[in-house]
């Protein structure tokens, strides 16, 4: 197929490279500002734009991969481009009915993964979730998906809500923690790196193991000695005391439910 991609963030760098590469055509990126369209574009060789000039109007497919602020200016901008093409969205929080009124044909094509520029991404581990107002169009964005080698889902917007915060708290946050624990070894001159084999164990056994199985540590055992500890040394950090002491409760919540 013809794409044009609007958007030059992580996704759009993401997903367009991967398109190209299983032999479709990006034809056009088009961004917000002509430095980041051209820089995506000049990986793609294709032609560059941004929202106030011309947009392709010969491409089969429009995919929207930008902030979930913008989507419903920028899908008003520019679902008039080609009134018999195919438009979807990228956002895992954002429902299908923001295109209602704009386009004869539309959908949502979400890869739920974390992305980066900078980071090439095995599309066969990643899954895409779809939802489009024709049936035909939710067969197509399920091929579009086979061809980039991932696992395609027909979901609705509602159940789509609910996936992003679940991904929100098993990637967002996750990364979050990394971050904290990156901080406290630094401050006291220990390397971050000597935690990546636990890091990746953890994640490791929630292939195996339900995650509230797999949990381990002083709030899972009750080990209310070590918790106390943990708590005075955080006393200089209270934001930080604080967080610790929420999840611990969580984590004894959630085994004391699971019993």
């Amino acid at each position: 197929m013809k794409i044009v991609l609007i958007g030059a963030g992580n996704v759009a760098t993401c997903l367009g490279l991967a398109l190209q590469k299983c032999g479709h055509t990006l034809c056009q990126v088009v961004s917000k500002t002509s430095a980041s369209a051209r820089e995506l574009a000049g990986k793609l060789g294709c032609s560059s734009a941004v929202f106030s000039e011309k947009i392709e109007a010969d491409a089969e497919l429009y995919i929207v991969a930008v902030v979930d602020d913008a989507l419903e200016d920028v899908t008003r901008a520019v679902s008039s481009s080609n009134p018999n093409a195919l438009f979807v969205h990228t956002s895992g929080s954002v429902s299908i009915d923001v295109w209602r009124g704009k386009a004869m044909r539309f959908g949502v094509f979400y890869p739920m993964q974390t992305f980066t520029k900078s980071r090439p991404v095995d599309f066969s581990e990643v899954s895409f979730f779809v939802e489009a107002n024709r049936e035909q169009d939710v067969v197509l964005l399920k091929t579009l998906a086979g061809q980039l080698g991932s696992k395609a889902y027909e979901i609705t917007s509602a159940q789509r809500r609910i996936l992003h915060i679940a991904a929100v708290f098993a990637c967002n946050f996750t990364n979050h923690m990394y971050a904290v624990a990156a901080r406290l070894m630094e401050k006291h001159d220990l390397p971050f790196e000597s935690l990546l084999p636990l890091i990746d164990e953890t994640a490791r056994k929630v292939h195996h193991l339900a995650p509230v199985d797999a949990q381990t540590g002083p709030a899972r055992r009750n080990d209310e000695k070590i918790l106390a500890a943990h708590r005075a040394m955080l006393a200089d950090e209270p934001a930080l005391a604080g967080l610790y002491e929420l999840i611990s409760k969580d984590i004894q919540d959630y085994e004391q439910n699971h019993k």
